[in-house]
C-alpha cells in the first residue's frame, strides 16, 4: 500500500512540475516578418545596436514579436524564439536584437533537443544529425530571460554560401518568407518544455 501511495505521489508531483504556469493565449502574442536592406535593418534596431552586414546575395529578415505581461514571472525559465527554414530545418547563424543584452541572448541549449519530441513541427529546434554518431548545432535561436523585454525586434542573417562552405548546418540564402517558421517556446527553470506556439509559417 505504501508503495502505491509513493508512486501516486511521485506521479502527482511530476504532473504538477510539468504543468505550465500559463498558456500562450495569456500573452496575446503578435509577430511579423519581412525582408529588409541593411539600412532598413539598422533603422529598425536603432543606433544603439548593430545590424548584421549583408552582401553578395545574403538576406536580412526583420522580425518583431510582442506580448502582454505574463500572469506569472519566468522564475529562472525563459522564452526561446526560433526562426527556422522549414525546407532544411535549420536556423540562421546570426541575429541582432534591439533589447538589453542581459534580457535576450543568442545561441542554443541542450534542453532544446527535447522540443521536437513533443512538437514534431519544430524539428529544427534541436541539433542536426550530420553523421551516424555526430550531431551539430543547426544555427542560433534567441533566449529571452526577462518577460518585460517585449517587444523584441530582431534581424536575422541568411548568408549565401559557396558550395565549399555548405558543410556548416545553418540556414542560408536564398529563402522566401513562406519558407520560414517563427515559433515561441516556453521552457522552465528545471528543463520543462511547457509549450510551443507557432507565430508565423
Amino acid at each position: 500500500m505504501a508503495f502505491v501511495v509513493i508512486v501516486a505521489a511521485a506521479g502527482g508531483w511530476n504532473w504538477w512540475h510539468q504543468r505550465p504556469p500559463y498558456g500562450p493565449e495569456a500573452l496575446h502574442l503578435r509577430s511579423s516578418l519581412e525582408f529588409v536592406t541593411y539600412d532598413e535593418a539598422q533603422a529598425a534596431l536603432g543606433s544603439a545596436y548593430q545590424a548584421p552586414v549583408a552582401s553578395g546575395g545574403d538576406q536580412l529578415v526583420l522580425g518583431r514579436v510582442s506580448w502582454q505581461p505574463p500572469p506569472a514571472p519566468l522564475d529562472g525559465g525563459y522564452f526561446a524564439l526560433f526562426l527556422i527554414d522549414k525546407r532544411s530545418d535549420l536556423k540562421p547563424p546570426v541575429f541582432a536584437v534591439s533589447a538589453p543584452q542581459e534580457s535576450v541572448g543568442m545561441g542554443s541549449a541542450g534542453v532544446e533537443n527535447k522540443i521536437p519530441d513533443r512538437y514534431p513541427w519544430l524539428r529544427g529546434a534541436g541539433d542536426v544529425q550530420v553523421g551516424e554518431h555526430d550531431w551539430r548545432n543547426g544555427g542560433s535561436r534567441l533566449a529571452i530571460g526577462d518577460a518585460r523585454a517585449s517587444p523584441v525586434t530582431f534581424v536575422a542573417l541568411f548568408p549565401r554560401l559557396y558550395r565549399s562552405q555548405r558543410e556548416f548546418p545553418i540556414a542560408t540564402a536564398p529563402v522566401t518568407l513562406p519558407d520560414l517558421l517563427l515559433a515561441l517556446v516556453y521552457l522552465g527553470a528545471d528543463d520543462q518544455v511547457y509549450w510551443a506556439q507557432r507565430l508565423q509559417g
